[in-house]
């Protein structure tokens, strides 16, 4: 069957002037033509079009695409391996944006104010809107949840910065009292419970020993927050738990 170049053009979503640019290059010019000197495509220039437009779709110049197909001996193994690790890299780069585009959205909806780069400096992997909703859910008309909200969504990278150093420096301290094999119920361990009642305080809300204590019994009962604290070191959530609850009765 013989097509003209407008057929040829809708069925393979190019332009007609892409098949006109084809075929003053050689790259696909039509084996007949009629007798007023008009283009006519057959089947095997169709084939020919679909392997182009193969090549084209990854990234092949014209003259690559030319020389492959016009070379009966050439293998094009070799060209898409070479398309193919550029291609590879091309998606992971994506994915990389992707994930920017997705950490600016979160901290937008968490109203801090952070560019993407900023924002995965201060939370790493870790996603604080994660279990937003549940949060909200729970304590969204207390008062605590109204302080932190308005606190937070005046924070800078800097703030960010701050807080997660204070809290890392708090692990590394308690990691090692646990590791000296200091008991959970004892003064170093208290006061150390303590620094983490009025870091929340500082940061957050006015973190009462009751709030505290309630913290506590999550951080045992709630296998995310004992995932959170077993990071840190292996049997973290109960010596901190039972750190907080020695503290809160001895304030008390």
């Amino acid at each position: 069957m013989a097509y003209t170049v407008g057929q040829v053009a809708r069925a393979a979503g190019v332009t007609v002037r892409t098949l006109h640019h084809y075929d003053e290059i050689g790259l696909l010019s039509p084996r007949g033509r009629t007798a007023a000197g008009y283009r006519r495509y057959d089947d095997a220039d169709l084939e020919r079009l679909q392997l182009i437009r193969a090549y084209r779709e990854l990234g092949f110049p014209l003259e690559e695409i030319a020389a492959i197909l016009d070379d009966p001996d050439g293998d094009p193994l070799p060209h898409l391996r070479r398309q193919h690790e550029l291609l590879t890299g091309r998606i992971g780069k994506l994915r990389e944006i992707v994930a920017a585009i997705e950490f600016a959205m979160e901290a937008r909806k968490l109203n801090i104010p952070l560019t993407p780069r900023e924002r995965f400096e201060v939370f790493g992997d870790h996603d604080p809107e994660q279990y937003a909703e549940e949060t909200e859910r729970r304590w969204g008309g207390t008062e605590a949840y109204r302080q932190s909200a308005e606190r937070t969504a005046r924070y800078s990278k800097e703030d960010w910065l701050r807080n997660k150093a204070e809290n890392e420096d708090w692990a590394r301290r308690i990691t090692a009292l646990v590791d000296s094999g200091a008991p959970a119920d004892g003064p170093e361990a208290m006061a150390l419970a303590e620094e983490h009642r009025q870091l929340i305080s500082r940061w957050f809300y006015d973190c009462s020993y009751e709030i505290h204590t309630g913290l506590a019994d999550m951080y045992v009962a709630d296998e995310r927050f004992t995932a959170y604290f077993e990071k840190i070191r292996p049997g973290m959530a109960a010596y901190v738990s039972e750190a907080i609850h020695a503290n809160a009765i001895t304030r008390a």
